[in-house]
């Protein structure tokens, strides 16, 4: 991901983290956990394009990261699935 996007993601979480910092205990914890299921479900859609034979350069370009984050995202998803399945 170029500076630029860096940049953007890092503003934007900014902007999150300020919004829901002044919200009750609960309401945060629900707004992260409904965070972390977008985030699930774009690497899900990262995991079916690897299934589908995609590479992790073509996954990395139509995200706009690098392969190598692709590699390492997909590595820790699998290593957190497997820890759920047990």
């Amino acid at each position: 991901m170029n500076s630029d996007g860096v940049a953007f993601l890092r503003a934007d979480v900014e902007r999150f983290c300020a919004e829901i910092g002044d919200l009750a205990p609960a309401l945060r914890l629900r707004l992260l956990a409904e965070l972390g299921v977008m985030l699930d479900e774009v690497t899900s859609v990262a995991m079916a394009s690897a299934a589908e034979g995609w590479g992790l350069r073509r996954i990395g370009r139509s995200a706009g990261v690098s392969h190598e984050q692709v590699r390492r995202t997909l590595a820790t998803t699998a290593v957190t699935a497997a820890a759920v399945e047990q």
